[in-house]
C-alpha cells in the first residue's frame, strides 16, 4: 500500500474536498483523485461517498480512516523515535470545550509554539459528549473538556484529572435576584445559558429537577461575550468563569450572586488516546500550562 495514497485519502475526510486535500497536501486536484483511486482499487472497496457535499467516507471509508490515521501516527512516532532529539512536527488536533477556553487559549497555546514550534495546532471547539467521539475516532489528538463531577471518562481513553472548576453566578441589579438567594429563589429566575452539551447547564439543570423545580432557558447563546451582554441588560441569571469576568467590558454592568446553597461546578479533564507517542510531549506541556492556566484568580477565591 503507497503511504502518499493513504495520505490523500485522510486529507479528503478531513477537509471534506478535493480542493482542501490538494491545498493541504500541495498536489494538483487530479493527483489526490487519482491517488485515491488508487487506493480504493487496492482495497477493493468504495471508500467516499462522492454524491455528498461535503464528501463523507463510506462505512467503509470510516474504517479505512481510523485505521490510517494510526499507521500514519506510528510512521510520526517511528521518526521520533529515531530521532530523539528532533523537533516535533506534524499536526496536534487539539479539542476545546468553549468554557475552558479563556484559559485554554492563552498560556497553554503560547507555551506550545514556544517549545514546538514545527508543530501545526489544528484547534476544534465543541461540548464534551462530541469531542470525546471524536477522540475515539482519531478526529482530535486530545482535548480539554469538562464532566459533570462525578463522571468518569471513558475506560479507554487516556486521561489528566485538572481538576474542579467552578464559575460565578451573576445577573444584573435591574433583574431583582437576592445576593444571597436560596434555590428556589434563584428557580424563579430565567436563565442565560450555553447550548445543550454544556456541562455547566447540565450540571444546573440537574441540581434544580432533583429538588423538583423548574429550570427556565430565557436566552440561549454560544458567544461569552454575548452571553455577558445579555445578562447586563437583565435578560437572566448567567455563569461566568473568575478570568473571564475579571476581562469583561461588563463588569461593572452585573453583580455576583452569593448562593451558599448551590455553586456550580464541573471537572475539567485532558483525555487522549494511548499511546501519546510523538505527541507525549506537547500533550504533557498542554496540561502542565492548562492546570496553570484554570487557576483561579487571587480575588475570587472562596
Amino acid at each position: 500500500m503507497n503511504i502518499h495514497d493513504l495520505e490523500a485519502f485522510i486529507a479528503v475526510v478531513e477537509t471534506g474536498s478535493i480542493v482542501g486535500a490538494s491545498a493541504r497536501l500541495n498536489l494538483t486536484q487530479p493527483g489526490v483523485t487519482r491517488r485515491i483511486q488508487n487506493l480504493e482499487e487496492r482495497l477493493g472497496t468504495t471508500l467516499l461517498d462522492r454524491q455528498s457535499k461535503p464528501l463523507k467516507p463510506t462505512h467503509d471509508g470510516r474504517e479505512a480512516y481510523e485505521h490510517g490515521r494510526r499507521v500514519l501516527r506510528s510512521l510520526e512516532d517511528l521518526r521520533a523515535g529515531v530521532s530523539p532529539d528532533a523537533d516535533v512536527r506534524g499536526e496536534f488536533r487539539l479539542g476545546i470545550m468553549p468554557y475552558l477556553s479563556d484559559a485554554a487559549l492563552a498560556l497553554p497555546l503560547d507555551r506550545l509554539r514556544s517549545e514546538f514550534p514545527q508543530l501545526t495546532l489544528r484547534i476544534t471547539s465543541g461540548w464534551s459528549p462530541r469531542l470525546i467521539e471524536q477522540i475515539q475516532r482519531s478526529e482530535l489528538d486530545a482535548a480539554a473538556l469538562c464532566l459533570a463531577d462525578g463522571m468518569p471518562p471513558p475506560d479507554n481513553l487516556a486521561c489528566d484529572d485538572l481538576g474542579a472548576q467552578a464559575v460565578l453566578l451573576i445577573a444584573a441589579p435591574s433583574l431583582g435576584v437576592p445576593k444571597q438567594p436560596t434555590l428556589a429563589e434563584l428557580s424563579r429566575f430565567p436563565w442565560v445559558m450555553n447550548e445543550n452539551g454544556c456541562g455547566f447547564r447540565a450540571f444546573i439543570r440537574n441540581h434544580f429537577e432533583s429538588e423538583r423545580l423548574p429550570f427556565q432557558v430565557g436566552v440561549e447563546a454560544m458567544s461569552a461575550d454575548l452571553r455577558m451582554s445579555l445578562v447586563a441588560r437583565g435578560h437572566g441569571i448567567g455563569i461566568v468563569t473568575p478570568a473571564a469576568f475579571a476581562g469583561s467590558p461588563w463588569h461593572d454592568a452585573v453583580q455576583v450572586i452569593e448562593a451558599d446553597s448551590f455553586r456550580p461546578q464541573v471537572r475539567a479533564w485532558l483525555l487522549h488516546r494511548p499511546p501519546a507517542g510523538r505527541l507525549s510531549r506537547p500533550i504533557a506541556a498542554f496540561r502542565d500550562a492548562l492546570i496553570d492556566g484554570l487557576r483561579l484568580p487571587a480575588p475570587f477565591i472562596s
